[in-house]
């Protein structure tokens, strides 16, 4: 295992996700200032890119900095803003009814679309905490009435402090379920939020690795993308449950410390 990870080490770009990676809700999980401090020294080049559209890049870069890790905004790509950029490419100056946090609605608006509750173009949901019967009723008559059905990413379930919550893909499914209409998923493993990852980092794709907690996502987001693959067990994954997938990381570490030299 040694040797393998050395070939990691010399990587020049990393794609690192966020959540069960660097951290629990609002615990910071151990060896995180380590790691970054070691992506700033070795001059690698590195992106933060996360399927939680909750916040926006300034909301992580603070959230970060509160728990004690110092890392500029521009170093954070969100699945709301790889949704905000899809959704303006197909339709531009749009309208959407969002179900979900502010770093999806600024997202949208910041991309040219506006709010709407009546006809919109496209019914987006994200990561929510105020989900509510009322606004997956709107959310149905709207799909049913032919607004396009998109998700924000396809995570089933997230790590919190208290445990594993529902995420995107378990909060669209009663839209789903009720209009008969499937989703379109912009965030991991999709290509396109990969693709926008790699440009930010400008490196090719033997050069780079991603680091994820996530089997689901992060790593077939990675192998689908020809790039090498850190599994971390600090998540929602643990060393059991490896083999009940097809494929397999590249490399499985316990957490982001098993990266340090």
């Amino acid at each position: 295992m040694t040797s393998t990870l050395e070939s990691v080490r010399g990587k020049l770009g990393f794609i690192c996700d966020m959540d069960g990676v660097l951290y629990h809700g609002n615990r910071l999980l151990p060896d995180v200032v380590e790691f970054i401090q070691w992506l700033h020294e070795e001059g690698k080049r590195f992106v933060f890119l996360t399927n939680s559209s909750e916040r926006s890049p300034r909301e992580l870069q603070q959230k970060l900095a509160r728990l004690g890790a110092e890392v500029d905004e521009s170093h954070f790509y969100t699945s709301a803003l790889a949704t905000a950029m899809f959704l303006s490419s197909q339709c531009p100056g749009g309208s959407v009814y969002v179900i979900g946090e502010a770093g999806l609605t600024n997202a949208l608006y910041d991309a040219g679309f506006v709010i709407n509750d009546v006809d919109p173009d496209y019914v987006v949901v994200g990561e929510t905490r105020t989900y509510s019967f009322e606004r997956i009723e709107r959310a149905v008559r709207l799909v049913r009435d032919g607004a396009k059905l998109i998700g924000t990413n396809t995570d089933l379930t997230g790590p919190s402090e208290q445990g594993i919550v529902p995420a995107c893909r378990a909060l669209i499914a009663p839209i789903e379920l009720t209009t008969g209409r499937e989703a379109y998923f912009v965030g991991k493993p999709n290509p396109l939020m990969m693709r926008q990852a790699r440009k930010m980092l400008d490196c090719h794709s033997a050069d780079t690795v991603i680091i994820g907690d996530r089997m689901d996502t992060d790593i077939v987001a990675g192998i689908e993308s020809e790039i090498d693959t850190v599994l971390v067990l600090s998540g929602v994954t643990n060393r059991e449950s490896l083999h009940d997938w097809p494929y397999r990381p590249t490399h499985v570490v316990d957490g982001v410390g098993g990266l340090l030299p």
